[in-house]
């Protein structure tokens, strides 16, 4: 090309060009495109080219020659190992100094300052850089990702100490299961769902809000003594994939959880299984259905008689509650249908509750239950032997079976038998208790109202499950007796096995009720001599020990 056209060719036409056409291009194209158009302008093309679009004369030549070499299309910008090396390679002690941060008990330091840190990228980035490592926080992301890490959450997988027979429970709950529903006989497994405290207050999760309107809810979640409460216990049906949630307001003990499965009973199974006549529960062995709870198998018994089931109940072995059907099958659902969602009434919780659906069908119900379930509800010894409960042949404390017949006659409650007075005058001899009879009988009248005070206070010490023995039916001795086997063992006059058996009650029994025995004697503030010598074994010495103190005054307290 002649000079006179490339004066034809005014560098502002070239600039207006350039402007339109460059910032749509990467480094790449940008370089191609501006040789491109020097080679048509040919002799001093370069200088003008470089001229209106600011790009320097030796970009543009380094162009010309990859256009003249004909390179493949390629998508990419740089050739190669061009551009900024990695920080792994310019500073080779990076990676070290990075993994001694986070594993600081195997690579590095173990009392580094960020041991006991939430090791946020920003805060490991100002440790590096702390260290002479100058580097970004987005830059450690990438080289954690680069070395395997990731952000992990804890993994509930450690269970404890497991039990021998784990895995057979399972097996034979599994045998059983299956067995009731072959036999079109109703299967279900309940459980109770996490308290949940009523009012407007927050919760984990979120919800789709429209615009940056979030629900409000209060700063402070501190529950008060008259805070409403929602205990809902879950009955899942695995037959018909269908639930069951019975919403207490009061305590969950073992007649809440038969209430529910009466409830649910009455409500649904009776009619999705009217030909039924066994029923089989499985449950964990805690909570209000634990197995070792005397009153869950009373008032399961009661629920027997009263539907005309015969109940299997089996339970799940310690430890593994979350294997429970009702967990994966029911609860997990609707903790994800009220999650974020404050719930500020019973109404609330019912109608979150009965909303609770899945892809596979599921369907719950649910029912608000403000019946009154007080605490420490006890049955006696010979009300639980009367039940007529069949344990199985494996383990049967986790595996029973309870018919709805009567309680077994022939085990009703005893009545106890009374002491015979010669017995009781013969203890309260003034040389084994070292008092007349008189002020023995005045000490007996004096603390008759303290008895109420420490039978409250044992209730208060046993999270209001007082010892069974303080049951009027199950108590065999009276204040009097259990005032005199105190006052006899201090002054060691006899041993506690004579007394048990000249009182009639097991060694274990007696131990039990004179300890308030010696409470009293400790308001008091008696000052007790004991005799001399080693308490009585047997009725003769101890008769022997009341004739040889007839010669001498007895000790006096």
């Amino acid at each position: 090309m002649t000079a006179s056209s490339k004066e034809d060719v005014p560098a502002a036409e070239l600039r207006a060009k350039f402007e339109q056409i460059l910032p749509h291009l990467d480094e790449r194209c940008r370089r191609l495109y501006l040789a491109s158009e020097a080679a048509v302008l040919g002799h001093g093309g370069i200088a003008l080219v470089a001229a209106a679009s600011g790009i320097s004369t030796a970009t543009i030549a380094r162009g010309i020659i990859e256009l003249e070499t004909h390179p493949a299309p390629t998508r990419r910008i740089r050739a190669s190992g061009a551009g900024r090396k990695p920080l792994t390679v310019t500073d080779p002690g990076l990676l070290p100094a990075l993994e001694s941060l986070i594993e600081p008990h195997t690579r590095g330091d173990p009392v580094s300052p960020l041991r006991w840190t939430t090791l946020s990228l920003r805060s490991l980035a100002h440790a590096l850089s702390a260290q002479k490592h100058p580097i970004g926080a987005t830059t450690v992301g990438h080289l954690l990702h680069g070395l395997g890490y990731s952000l992990q959450g804890t993994a509930k997988t450690t269970e404890g100490t497991r039990h021998p027979d784990r895995d057979a429970q399972f097996a034979h709950l599994n045998a059983t299961a299956a067995a009731f529903l072959d036999d079109d006989q109703p299967v279900i497994s309940i459980d109770t769902k996490a308290k949940e405290w009523l009012g407007n207050r927050d919760r984990p999760g979120r919800t789709w809000q429209p615009g940056k309107n979030p629900i409000k809810v209060d700063s402070h979640t501190l529950v008060t003594s008259d805070q409403p409460v929602a205990i809902p216990y879950g009955i899942y049906d695995l037959a018909t994939n269908s639930g069951w949630v019975n919403v207490g307001t009061d305590h969950d003990t073992a007649e809440f959880a038969v209430e529910s499965v009466r409830r649910w009973w009455r409500r649904r199974g009776c009619l999705d299984h009217p030909h039924a006549t066994r029923l089989l529960i499985t449950a964990d062995a805690g909570g209000s259905n634990n197995p070792r709870y005397w009153t869950w198998k009373k008032q399961l018994h009661d629920f027997a008689r009263e539907s005309g089931l015969e109940i299997t109940v089996c339970h799940f072995p310690p430890g593994t509650s979350k294997w429970n059907k009702i967990e994966h099958r029911m609860f997990c659902h609707i903790t994800a249908n009220w999650r974020g969602r404050p719930l500020t009434s019973y109404q609330v919780v019912i109608e979150t509750i009965a909303a609770t659906t899945t892809e596979a069908g599921l369907r719950v119900s649910a029912e608000l239950d403000t019946g009154n379930y007080p605490l420490g509800t006890a049955i006696t010894p010979a009300e639980f032997h009367a039940l007529p409960i069949t344990p199985d042949a494996f383990h049967g404390d986790w595996n029973y079976t309870l018919a709805p017949t009567p309680p077994r006659l022939s085990e009703e409650a005893e009545t106890n038998q009374p002491i015979d007075p010669d017995v009781t005058w013969m203890l309260t001899d003034p040389a084994l208790t070292g008092m007349p009879r008189s002020d023995f009988a005045r000490l007996v009248q004096i603390s008759e109202p303290y008895w109420d005070a420490l039978a409250e206070a044992a209730f208060q010490r046993r999270f209001h499950r007082p010892r069974r023995y303080l049951h009027p039916q199950t108590s065999s001795l009276d204040h009097f007796h259990r005032l005199l086997t105190a006052l006899l063992r201090r002054r060691k006059a006899a041993t506690s096995t004579l007394l048990a058996r000249l009182l009639g009650v097991t060694r274990t029994n007696l131990s039990n009720q004179f300890q308030d025995g010696h409470r009293i004697l400790d308001l008091h503030k008696i000052s007790v001599t004991p005799i001399p010598g080693s308490p009585a074994r047997t009725l003769e010495q101890l008769q022997d020990r009341i004739t040889s103190a007839d010669d001498c005054p007895a000790d006096q307290l």
